[in-house]
């Protein structure tokens, strides 16, 4: 299975580093720059495709984002964003100091909103409902794709904020269906 995975575009809140979680925010009006990034993810999504299923969370600010780049996704709830609790719509710096190590080191111990060990059964349970699908284009989060790809390498999340991933930023990842994942959140891929 191979997933493109697009973050969605820059919202207010990103530039301004808060957290936005489940909170809906919508993107910011797209600077030349990245309507430039967006003409050359095209072109490498057109060499891409094509799609068997374009999906995006229920966050307005993934399906606006794939509209932008021409797409009707369809929405999967198991996509949205972390679930940030109290930290939504501070400065992540806040977070960081809370948290620090373990925010790095050792984020499935952390409950916010959610429990990151939750978004990890999200993954899963993710990977498990669209094995069958061979080529997927997923316009999503940065937690949720850091997450997605922390656990493609090491099995778990982990290591998911040690991963940078930017707004607008495209990452094909390929998945072997017949992997141990199997979508009830016991890991491995």
């Amino acid at each position: 299975m191979q997933i493109t995975l697009i973050r969605h575009l820059p919202t207010e809140w990103n530039k301004k580093t808060w957290l936005q979680g489940k909170r809906d925010i919508g993107i910011s009006s797209p600077t030349e720059e990245l309507k430039e990034m967006i003409e050359a993810n095209q072109r490498d999504l057109e060499k891409l495709s094509p799609f068997d299923l374009v999906l995006a969370s229920t966050l307005k600010r993934t399906h606006q984002t794939a509209k932008l780049y021409g797409y009707e996704a369809e929405t999967d709830a198991l996509l949205d964003e972390l679930d940030f609790g109290q930290f939504e719509g501070i400065p992540k710096e806040i977070l960081m100091d809370k948290f620090g190590d373990k925010w790095l080191k050792n984020p499935k111990a952390l409950v916010l909103g959610e429990s990151i060990q939750h978004l990890e059964e999200r993954i899963s349970t993710f990977l498990g409902k669209y094995r069958g699908y061979q080529n997927l284009l997923v316009f999503g989060h940065g937690s949720w794709i850091r997450a997605l790809l922390s656990y493609q390498k090491y099995g778990d999340i982990n290591a998911m904020n040690k991963i940078i991933v930017l707004n607008n930023e495209r990452i094909t990842i390929s998945i072997n269906p017949t992997s141990p994942w199997n979508g009830n959140g016991d890991g491995g891929l």
